[in-house]
C-alpha cells in the first residue's frame, strides 16, 4: 500500500513594487498604511490596534510593547523584526513573509494566519492559542515554547526547527508536518491527531504516549 501523501502548505510569494520610503512614520491606531517601506524604525510602545498594513516592507523594525491588537498585515515582508514583547492578539496575517524574527514573548493568540512563511530567527514564546492557521511554513527557527492549544490548523509545516515545549491541547490539526524538527516536551498529547512525524520523532514520543494511554513498559 502506498504511503499517504501530506498536503504541503500553499504559500504565495510576495512581490512588492514601487514602495515609498517612510523613515519617520506617524503610526496610529486604526490607520491604513499602503505601499510603504519602513527601515530601522522604532515603534516601541505605540498604539497600533486595528492598523492595516497593505503591501508594506519592514526591515529591522522594532515593535516592542507596541499595541497591535487586531492589526492586519497583507502582502507584507518583514525582515529581522524585533520585539522582546510582541502584543498582537487577534491580528490577521495573509500573504506574509517573515525572515529572522527576534521575538521574546509573541502574544499572537486568537489570530488568523493564511499563506505565511517564517524563515530563521528565534522566538522565546510563540502564543498562537485559539488561532486559525492555513498554509503556514516555519523553517530553521528556534522556538522555546510553542502554544497551539485550541487552534485550528491545516497544511502547516515546521521544518528543521528546534522546539522546546509544544502544546497542542484541544487543537484541531490536519496535515501538520513536524518531520525534521526537534522537540523536547509535548503537552496535550490527545491533540496530536492530524500531525505527521518521522520514525525518530515517534521514538522520542513513545514514552509520553505510553504514559498518556496508561501503558506500562516493563
Amino acid at each position: 500500500m502506498a504511503a499517504a501523501k501530506v498536503a504541503a502548505p500553499r504559500i504565495s510569494p510576495v512581490h512588492l513594487e514601487e514602495l515609498r520610503d517612510d523613515d519617520a512614520p506617524d503610526f496610529r491606531r486604526g490607520e491604513r498604511y499602503d505601499g510603504l517601506r519602513f527601515s530601522q524604525v522604532r515603534a516601541d510602545g505605540q498604539e497600533l490596534d486595528g492598523a492595516d498594513f497593505l503591501e508594506c516592507e519592514f526591515t529591522g523594525v522594532s515593535f516592542n510593547e507596541a499595541g497591535l491588537r487586531g492589526a492586519s498585515f497583507r502582502d507584507c515582508i518583514l525582515s529581522e523584526p524585533y520585539a522582546p514583547v510582541l502584543t498582537a492578539a487577534r491580528s490577521s496575517w495573509r500573504d506574509v513573509e517573515i525572515s529572522n524574527p527576534r521575538w521574546g514573548s509573541a502574544e499572537l493568540y486568537e489570530g488568523s494566519w493564511q499563506s505565511v512563511r517564517i524563515d530563521g530567527g528565534k522566538l522565546d514564546f510563540l502564543n498562537l492559542r485559539g488561532s486559525k492557521l492555513q498554509d503556514v511554513q516555519v523553517s530553521g527557527c528556534i522556538i522555546n515554547e510553542l502554544d497551539l492549544g485550541s487552534c485550528t490548523a491545516n497544511r502547516v509545516a515546521f521544518k528543521d526547527c528546534t522546539i522546546g515545549t509544544l502544546d497542542v491541547t484541544g487543537a484541531k490539526l490536519k496535515d501538520m508536518d513536524l518531520r525534521g524538527s526537534e522537540f523536547r516536551t509535548v503537552n496535550g498529547l490527545g491533540g496530536l491527531s492530524g500531525v505527521v512525524i518521522d520514525d525518530y520523532q515517534l521514538g522520542l514520543l513513545a514514552p509520553l504516549l505510553a504514559g498518556h494511554l496508561g501503558i506500562r513498559v516493563l
